[in-house]
């Protein structure tokens, strides 16, 4: 596997002052960016999955970047590892065997595959490290999560300062985790490469019955696929389950609380994790917060409508600059692109190869640029192409690079986990049918993309693995302060998720951020950059409800 992103690097976000000498340089603010929220709007991988955008200013990730905090680095504790259940004491007290792996070290963990049967099968839990460059002063371990569900963690950390900065690359071992199923941890497998195909590129917002059957029929095979190919691990991918992964690796790791940085869907994980083990948490940020306590219908609404922000913002950025493509208002071009959909519904557009561009796959493309600013020029480029002269090769590239599809297939199986895990994590889908009764809430919130995202409302209404699973408010009561951030213009992940984790949580603070694309950190915002630094590093809580 390798441990780098894929795709080519994206235009740079500006640059800042280099900081004073004897201050925390940061990198020049760039951002390694798993691009994985995933809350299922069917064909389109949710939110999100697999697209690994590397932005970055500086060839050298220690060259420039603008000034950060000092810090007085202290661990989150000093306490003796807590004691856990006796039945799993093989676990919890197994040792890491560490072995390097290009500049990094990478190491096996073995966890139950069933929490309820732990003298039954394993299965094991690829990890890897980025030590600290500073071993005199390091902290501990942080743990990371890039998001998903489906998102490799050991690739999200080995980007180290790239994605972390230099402070928290000083002070921290950098531990990266890809959850169970996922990547190079015993993975999860469904489909060949024609079937996921299939899936991303199958219409998203059927326009009868017997489209709607189709859509059943191609959900139906992928979850029989996975029990097919994995057999009980298909069965056993839910959060919870990984959760409880991330208190046997902070054994493992030697720590008695858990430092944690986990984005998008990494905030759920976290926030479960928290949930289980309160007293087990050390320094937590949750970065573009998902609300865990709300029904599959209001995640998709609300998504939906955090994608039409972000379109529309895009919009006006394009006419603002003058000549834009898509008319004089933003009212107009947002209809444009939504009769542009349409057309790639009826007939859709060659790229130069043997995939056409359809409808779902137009519509990745298009959102993939809404998750980062410095990429609307590709956007631009590829959507301007499509609707003048029909070709669909730039849009088909920006869809491939979200769901990680190269060349000759995809380069990992993080669709295949990303199904797996929400259609185990939530219990509240529709049948097709029931859909179109939700058509006018939907489309009031996101007039370009709201059947689609109402069709998520079926998702797993197919699945053959039933777990029971329902939503619930988190409150990780007896936990220390937990950081939350969110964005106002973030599409995947809407500014009022983190407002309400934050209040869920019985120690919630929440960061906002005022600007557009998914997460906070890492962003080029120094306000979120250095109270997360200082929080993770020095213990300094940041100011309540602050706003960067």
């Amino acid at each position: 596997m390798s441990l780098t992103p894929p795709g080519p690097p994206v235009p740079p976000p500006p640059s800042e002052p280099v900081g004073p000498q004897g201050e925390e340089s940061r990198s020049g603010n760039p951002v390694l960016l798993g691009i994985l929220v995933g809350l299922l709007v069917f064909a389109l991988v949710g939110a999100g999955v697999g697209a690994w955008l590397l932005v970055s200013d500086s060839e050298d990730p220690l060259d420039g970047g603008n000034a950060g905090p000092t810090f007085t680095p202290a661990p989150s504790s000093t306490a003796p590892l807590p004691e856990t259940e006796p039945s799993l004491d093989r676990y919890y007290d197994q040792k890491l065997r560490w072995k390097r792996c290009g500049e990094n070290r990478c190491a096996t963990l073995k966890v139950p595959m069933d929490y309820t049967k732990p003298d039954g099968a394993e299965i094991g839990i690829a990890v890897l490290k980025v030590p600290a460059t500073d071993e005199k002063n390091r902290v501990g371990s942080l743990v990371v999560n890039p998001g998903g569900p489906g998102g490799s963690g050991t690739e999200f950390a080995a980007a180290g300062p790239l994605q972390f900065g230099n402070a928290l690359t000083r002070y921290f071992d950098i531990v990266g985790f890809d959850p169970r199923g996922v990547a190079s941890s015993d993975p999860l497998a469904c489909l060949d490469t024609a079937g996921l195909d299939e899936v991303v590129a199958f219409d998203p917002d059927p326009d009868n019955p017997a489209e709607e059957a189709s859509m059943d029929r191609l959900l139906g095979r992928f979850g029989q696929g996975c029990l097919d190919e994995s057999g009980e691990l298909a069965r056993h991918m839910s959060t919870k389950e990984a959760a409880r992964d991330m208190d046997v690796l902070r054994a493992a790791l030697g720590e008695s609380k858990l430092d944690y940085l986990g984005s998008s869907y990494g905030t759920f994980l976290g926030a479960t994790y928290a949930d289980l083990f309160p007293k087990n948490v050390g320094r937590f940020v949750l970065d573009g917060a998902i609300d865990p306590s709300l029904s599959n219908e209001k995640l998709s609404l609300e998504q939906g409508r955090g994608f039409e922000t972000a379109l529309r913002a895009y919009i006006k950025d394009c006419i603002d600059a003058g000549g834009c493509y898509l008319g004089s208002t933003v009212d107009g071009g947002a209809r444009k692109v939504r009769a542009f959909l349409d057309d790639l519904d009826a007939k859709p557009l060659q790229t130069g190869e043997s995939r056409e561009l359809t409808e779902g796959l137009g519509m990745l493309g298009i959102w993939l640029p809404l998750y980062v600013k410095e990429l609307w020029p590709d956007l631009t480029q590829a959507l301007r192409s499509a609707m003048r002269t029909g070709d669909g090769s730039g849009l088909l590239g920006l869809a491939d690079r979200y769901t990680a599809r190269g060349p000759k297939g995809f380069r990992d199986n993080s669709m295949e986990a990303l199904y797996a895990v929400n259609c185990l994590d939530h219990n509240d889908y529709i049948a097709t049918k029931d859909v179109a009764a939700r058509f006018p809430e939907f489309e009031k919130a996101s007039p370009t993309f709201g059947r689609a995202f109402a069709y998520s409302l079926a998702t797993c209404s197919n699945w053959p693995i039933r777990s029971g699973q329902r939503t619930v408010a988190l409150h990780a009561k007896g936990a220390p302060p937990i950081v939350v951030i969110g964005t106002t213009r973030d599409p995947a992940t809407p500014l009022v998720w983190a407002q309400a984790l934050a209040a869920q949580l019985d120690s919630g603070q929440l960061i906002t951020r005022d600007g557009d694309g998914h997460t906070g950190f890492g962003r080029g915002n120094s306000c979120v950059d250095d109270a997360v630094e200082k929080w993770l590093i020095s213990g300094d809580r940041p100011q309540v409800d602050l706003k960067c």
